[in-house]
């Protein structure tokens, strides 16, 4: 090849490459990034979570249909499908996957190292979803609902001060999710402080509910915690009904169960946390690696008293208990 023919081949290479790069890059900006959701429970049960994170990306400039694209996904209440929608939103090339629970936290981490993981879980630290809060390293990180041991214990707390006479104190819990064997140790330890007897009742299926209430219930139980769990949560109103049945006051972790007619619930507001998970969405999907943001730890948390409830069950919730609250429910 003569030299003149060489160079107007280098030339036309060097010219060829970056507008090959261009246009693949212009690709992809002309098409949306993909954010798949994926929720424990189910749309019906569950949907304000997701409307909740919605808003918090509209607030950030994105547009479904026009700059966004939301793929959402319900484990209906059935932790081990979570492997199998993840796969389904990896092969549908989601940017950013948002895992709402710590079950679907774990399947996530378990099935890719690259496509970036947002969670809203409890526990991450304890559970091994990152390796710090404030380095998570890897591709996950996201919004914690853990506060510590001292916001699990407040649940028989703040039962105790509603249900003084309250000597045995019933637990309904799931032994499939890791986070809520430390919430019953957690309560264990908080039970010997108080003078109280718990009584662990475990439940994995939704038909065995009325079963373990029965059983609370013939051990003289005289209030009931239920553990924040994505089979509680999907099935709340079954739960709220059978401790009314057994006119049983329980605590719970999330005010959607005061909601549905439930006593009393101390915790985080799910629906907030979604809304800030778009902060990390955003950030994700102009650059940001998960590994350079911190986890972020609740610092807001709520009491909700349900006055009409309370009344059923013929309880007088104390004044200094109802002035703690951040809402009575009339």
């Amino acid at each position: 090849m003569r030299r003149r023919d060489f160079i107007k081949v280098i030339a036309g290479s060097t010219i060829a490459w970056p507008s090959a790069a261009r246009a693949q890059q212009q690709a992809r900006s002309t098409t949306p990034p993909r954010v798949a959701f994926l929720g424990a429970e189910s749309a019906s049960t569950n949907g304000h979570f997701l409307d909740a994170f919605r808003q918090g990306m509209r607030e950030h400039g994105y547009t479904e249909g026009q700059n966004i694209t939301v793929e959402e996904r319900w484990a209906e209440g059935r932790s081990e499908r979570f492997p199998e929608l993840i796969e389904e939103v990896i092969g549908l090339k989601a940017d950013v996957i948002l895992a709402i629970s710590l079950p679907a936290a774990l399947a996530a981490k378990n099935r890719t190292t690259t496509v970036p993981v947002i969670f809203i879980a409890s526990d991450p630290l304890g559970s091994g979803l990152v390796p710090s809060l404030a380095r998570p390293a890897g591709n996950l990180t996201g919004l914690s609902l853990f506060l510590g041991d001292e916001f699990s214990s407040k649940w028989l707390e703040l039962l105790k001060e509603a249900v003084p006479n309250a000597l045995r104190v019933g637990v309904l819990w799931n032994p499939v999710n890791p986070a809520s064997t430390h919430y019953v140790a957690v309560l264990r330890d908080a039970a010997q402080k108080l003078g109280v007897m718990l009584r662990p009742e475990a439940v994995s299926d939704p038909g065995q509910l009325d079963s373990a209430f029965a059983t609370i219930a013939a051990e003289r139980a005289g209030a009931l915690v239920v553990v924040v769990d994505p089979l509680t949560v999907r099935h709340r109103e079954r739960v709220v009904e059978l401790a009314t049945h057994h006119r049983l006051p329980a605590m719970y972790g999330f005010r959607e169960f005061v909601d549905a007619g439930g006593l009393m619930a101390y915790g985080v507001n799910v629906p907030h946390l979604c809304r800030r998970a778009a902060v990390y969405v955003d950030k994700i999907l102009k650059g940001t690696s998960p590994a350079d943001l911190p986890v972020e730890q609740p610092t807001t948390f709520e009491l909700v008293i349900n006055a009409k409830t309370a009344k059923a069950l013929g309880l007088t919730i104390p004044p200094t208990l109802l002035a703690f609250a951040n809402e009575v429910i009339e």
